[in-house]
C-alpha cells in the first residue's frame, strides 16, 4: 500500500483590532484594580472581627463587574445577588459608603442595616440581594 501523505496546512491568523478604545481598557482596568483593593480591605477587616455577619466577596469576578456595568446606560436597574460588591462599586456608588455598610454605620449605602448582601442605591438605580 502507498502512503499517502497527509498535507497539513497552517491558517494564517491575524489578530482583529479591538473596537474599544485604549482609554476603555484603562477605565475597566481601574475598576477592577478598586473593585479587588476594596475586597482585600473588606476581607482583613473581617478576618480581624471588624465586620460582623457574613462576608460574600468579589474577588476574582472583577472584570464581570466592569464589563457588565460599561454596557448599561445610567438608567438601566442592575438587581444582584450576595456578591454584589463588585457591581456597585462599578456602578459608582463610593467605597466609602459600601465600607461604612460593611461596618454597620450610618453613613452606609442603606444606613448600616444590609451589611454585605443587601447594598441598595435608587440614585444608581441598583437593588443587591
Amino acid at each position: 500500500m502507498a502512503e499517502v501523505a497527509e498535507k497539513t496546512t497552517k491558517k494564517k491568523t491575524t489578530a482583529k483590532k479591538s473596537s474599544f478604545s485604549k482609554e476603555t481598557y484603562l477605565e475597566w482596568y481601574e475598576v477592577m484594580l478598586r473593585i479587588r483593593r476594596f475586597e482585600e480591605a473588606s476581607l482583613k477587616a473581617y478576618s480581624q472581627q471588624k465586620i460582623r455577619g457574613f462576608l460574600h466577596v468579589y474577588i476574582g469576578q472583577e472584570a464581570i463587574a466592569a464589563g457588565i456595568v460599561s454596557a448599561l446606560r445610567k438608567e438601566d436597574k442592575i438587581v444582584t445577588g450576595y456578591r454584589q460588591h463588585g457591581i456597585a462599586l462599578s456602578r459608582g456608588i463610593s467605597s466609602k459608603a459600601c465600607m461604612a455598610e460593611l461596618f454597620g454605620k450610618a453613613t452606609g449605602v442603606v444606613k448600616g442595616k444590609g451589611g454585605s448582601m443587601h447594598f441598595s442605591s435608587a440614585e444608581h438605580n441598583y437593588m443587591g440581594g
